[in-house]
Formats: structure tokens, sequence, C-alpha cells
């Protein structure tokens, strides 16, 4: 036997024996009387000093909640100045009893440089011997956003809705932009090239009543009232905005069911920011809304939506012009005639992954009527659909994406059915978003009235005066889009973008109408764009985004504005709070 073996056994037999001796106490077995057990050990330090009963540990002991405990026991240092570590106001702990405050302020800084179709002065014109329809397009925009906000909260919000919530948005607005051309900015020549301009939104001012909990998973109902955000659905495809209402939401069967169910009437836009003017008081522009998200369907890490929308726009009373002084209720199209609707829409949206494959889709049906239509000045059934998808799949650190949109357009404006597919207020994250030049830029209709083809950050051919101010219009051209796109994720901190795509109208003849032009094609060209988005902290508290968007003219565009190639340079940069 070796000495490693012997040494073990010594070892092993005087623990054995240390053991024995020691004979701990042992628990009280079940059956068995207090004096049938064996006897305590014996205390041989006799002459220790004994701690006093009232000082032994307790079973429970008395100490405060959870976020000051961590102030008495000084493991975290609370600082105003401090985002990223323990805040008081930023909603870390109460400031007074259950009651949280979070702060937070957003810096919105752009710079954009563009060329857009721009019509010549129709007076006058600021470039000697310009005869043309077309003018010069250049344009620059410099706008600054201050986003300051406040949520005042009871509750513990770990695991359930806070039982009161009061949340303020405000943004302050400035703005310059300069271009070529008179009225191009303002209706009055003499008011030249350039304007300035400042405002001051209320975006968020509601106050949310958790109304009760209705699992132990804390599904929920509550209840929010005032000047809030609402998206339809999962892309900002038919109505995403911060209008005044009334929402009753909440969730079953452990968050696997969400649903919405609303009433909202549309605030007043300031027209050069495009921010809530609460000076101006509401629309008589109504929506009524109901969804229902399920989770995981039809397969799991898919999610579903069912949505009902019904608008009620009544806005047929007055003439309403902007602040630059343009119309734009009724729009300066057609029998530019006081006009109002009703339509519902009926969709389905689904988001999510099957396996690899990234899906989002969005399918919608317009029904209704509306009592003037543009081009006839008498009531027409609304029946329109839209349709769009968009495939992705990772490979490492790169994502492809392939797009599809689909809305209907309007093939005889003077029938009594108006087939073009119009959204409420749109703002799609499709297709580069607004790193397109489509979708970011709005191209004015020019020689067809005082509208644009599609809005600003908008992709749908809507010929509406203006996305925010004015009426949705369902006598369109419609449009078809086919993209790709490409994500690289260079750095953790570091994104770069590409997107193509290609877009036609769905139809041209209410184009040829508006500009009473014959046989105009329906390829509006390629939109080309390219972006970098730079995070340096790898967090959402600094956002560098520069891109550049390119439209190489296609025969339909050629036709109505020239072969020239426009562009568009967007630099943005977001400082969070």
């Amino acid at each position: 036997m070796g000495n490693r073996s012997i040494i073990a056994i010594c070892v092993l037999t005087l623990l054995g024996s240390a053991v024995q001796a020691a004979e701990p106490l042992k628990r009280q077995r079940p059956g068995v009387q207090p004096d049938q057990q064996q006897a305590p050990a014996q205390v041989y330090n006799l002459g220790a000093l004994q701690r006093p009963a009232s000082s032994l540990p307790r079973d429970k002991i008395s100490i405060p909640d959870r976020w000051r405990l961590i102030d008495t026991l000084g493991l975290v240092k609370d600082d105003f100045y401090d985002p990223y570590n323990h805040n008081t106001y930023k909603g870390d702990k109460p400031i007074h009893d259950d009651w949280f405050l979070s702060l937070s302020a957003i810096s919105d800084t752009i710079l954009e440089l563009r060329d857009l179709p721009t019509p010549v002065g129709p007076q006058t014109s600021e470039n000697a011997g310009a005869i043309d329809t077309i003018g010069s397009g250049a344009q620059t925009i410099f706008a600054e956003n201050l986003i300051l906000s406040a949520v005042y909260y009871k509750g513990d919000t770990i695991f359930r809705p806070p039982d009161y919530e009061y949340r303020f948005t405000g943004v302050v607005n400035y703005n310059r932009v300069a271009v070529e051309e008179v009225r191009a900015l303002k209706i009055d020549p003499d008011d030249g090239t350039t304007r300035t301009d400042s405002h001051f939104g209320v975006q968020d001012m509601y106050v949310d009543k958790h109304l009760r909990n209705v699992s132990e998973r804390f599904d929920f109902d509550s209840i929010r009232f005032g000047v809030q955000p609402i998206t339809a659905d999962f892309r900002g495809f038919l109505f995403i905005d911060n209008p005044f209402g009334i929402r009753l939401f909440g969730t079953r069967d452990n968050n696997i069911y969400q649903y919405n169910l609303a009433w909202f009437r549309r605030i007043e836009k300031d027209t050069n920011s495009g921010l809530n003017d609460l000076s101006e008081g509401l629309r008589d522009d109504d929506i009524f809304l109901a969804n229902l998200y399920r989770q995981d369907y039809p397969v799991l890490g898919f999610n579903s939506e069912l949505v009902l929308l019904y608008n009620r726009n009544t806005e047929d009373s007055e003439f309403h012009y902007d602040n630059n002084g343009f119309l734009v209720r009724p729009a300066s199209l057609g029998f530019e005639q006081l006009r109002s609707y009703d339509v519902t829409y009926l969709g389905y949206n689904g988001d999510g992954h099957f396996g690899r494959h990234n899906v989002s889709l969005s399918t919608y049906f317009a029904v209704g009527t509306e009592d003037s239509s543009v081009f006839t000045d008498a009531e027409s059934n609304i029946g329109a659909f839209f349709a769009a998808v968009e495939y992705s799949r990772d490979y490492d650190w790169m994502r492809a994406r392939f797009s599809a949109l689909y809305g209907s357009g309007d093939d005889d404006p003077f029938d009594d059915v108006s087939t073009g597919f119009d959204a409420v207020f749109e703002n799609p994250l499709f297709a580069g978003a607004d790193t397109s030049y489509w979708i970011r830029q709005p191209v004015a209709n020019i020689g067809g009235g005082g509208v644009a083809l599609s809005g600003r950050n908008g992709v749908l051919n809507s010929l509406r005066s203006s996305k925010e101010q004015g009426q949705s219009n369902f006598t369109n051209p419609g449009i078809q889009l086919l993209g790709f796109g490409m994500d690289f994720d260079l750095l953790p901190e570091w994104r770069m973008s590409f997107n193509l795509n290609h877009l036609w109208f769905d139809t041209t003849e209410v184009l040829e109408v508006t500009r009473n032009q014959g046989s105009i094609d329906r390829d509006i060209g390629w939109d080309v764009s390219v972006a970098s988005i730079y995070r340096p902290f790898m967090t959402q508290n600094a956002i560098l985004r520069v891109s550049a968007a390119w439209l190489l003219p296609g025969d339909g565009y050629e036709q109505m504005f020239g072969d020239d190639t426009q562009y568009s340079i967007l630099a943005n940069l977001v400082l969070a709070y």
C-alpha cells in the first residue's frame, strides 16, 4: 500500500473519531417524544461572553423598502446628472411614498439638402429669364427639436402596469428653409425665398388609470385620457399620430392577447413643424379604433393583429388655409369643393419570424362613401385595397431585405366609385423609410393643382394638399413598389444600410386629368439610398445618422418633371438624456 493511501486512511479515521465525539443536534423525528431525543451537545467554552437574546438573529426583521435599503447600506450613489446609474429623477426610486418621477430630454437636429421639382412663381421669379414651368429645385432645411418629457406615476411597475400615470411631452421646434423660387414657401411672393419659424407643440398630455388585474400574472385593463400616441399597426401604414382621445387597453391569457378600444379626434397641426397645435383646437375628424394582437400565432415567434378603424371626417363647413397662406381643406384639386367622408378600414397585420425567415406584412380594405368626389362633385362609393410585405434573413452580421407594396389607384376619376387607397395619417417604417427619396420628399403635382403626389414621410401617391392638415383622397393614381435592401452591422455601434426600390403608379388616368396631359407612363423610376447609423456608446443616448438618396427618373416621371436626377442628403443627430 502506498504512502498516500496510508495517509488518507489515517485522516478518515481521525475525522470519524471527531464526529462521534461532537454528536451535533438532530432535528426531532415525527412521532418521537422530546424526552426520547438525544441530549444536547456539551458546551466546553463556559467562560465565553454570551450575546443578549435581543441581539440574536430573528426570522423577520423590519427593513426599509428595497429602494431606501440601498441608500441605507450606501451601495449606490444617486446623481441627477447621470442617466446611466441610479437616479431618482429617472424613476429608479420613489420621490415620495410609492410615486415615481421620470424626466427625459432629447435633442433632435436635422440638416437636409434636397432637390425637388419646384414650379416657377406664377407672378414673378427670383431668377431672371426663368420662363419654364419648372424652376430651380435646390433647397436647404435646418430643424431643431428639443423634446422635454415628464412622467409622474404610482405603483410597482416591475411586474404590472402603474396604478396611475401622468405624462407630459412638449416639443420646442425651430426651423429654417431656403429655396430658389418665390411662392414655394409662402403664398405671397414678397416673402422671398427663405422662411424661419418656431413652434411649441404638446405631443403627450394624458392621465392613465389602472382599472384592474384580471389574472395572477397581472393581465390587466387600463384607461387613458388626453393627448396620447397611437399606432394602428406594426409599421405605421394606416394611422400613427398623437391625437386627443380616450383609450381602453389591456392584456389577456398571460399577455398573449393585447387589445385597444379607442376614440380619437385629430388635432390641428402646425404647418411648418408638423407638431400638434392646440391653439387651433380639434378637427372635425374622428377615429374609432379597435385592434387585437395575438402573440406567437400562427407559429412561435410570429405576432398577428386584426384592425378595425372607422374614420368620420365632417370638415365640410369652411375653407381652411395653412400658416403660409395655401389652401389645404378642401384640396385645390378638381372642383375644389368642401367635402366629407366616412371610411372603414379592415386589416390584418403580421410581424415576426418563421425560424430564420423574418416576415412583416400588412393588408387593408377600405370601404365607405364620400359626399362629394373630387372630380364629379357627387356622392361616390369608396372601395380600395392596400398590401405590403417585407421578407428578410440574417447572415451573421448582414441582413438581406426584400420589399413589395401595392396601393390601388382609381382608373376612372369621373365614375361613382373611388378606388384609390389612402391612409388616415401614415409614416411607414418600410423600404428604407425616411432615407428613401420618394418616402421622405413631398413631390408636388406641378401643373395639376395645389397637391403633392406623395406626402413627406409617406409612400402613398394620394394627391393630398398636406399629409398633416389635408383630408384623405381616394381618387388618386395609387402606388406599386418592389425593393431590395441590405443592412451591415460593421461594428456593434455602426450600421450601414443600402436600399434600391423601383416605383410605379398603379394607374395614371387621374394624373392625366389633373395635368391635362395624355399618355403618362406608369414608371416613376429607381429610388437608391444609402445610410450610416453610428451609436458611439452602443445605446440610444447618442445617434448620428447620415443618408443620401437619389431618384433616377423613369418614363412617367420624365414626362411630368423632366429627366434630371433628384437627390436628398440628410444628417440627423439625436442626443438623449
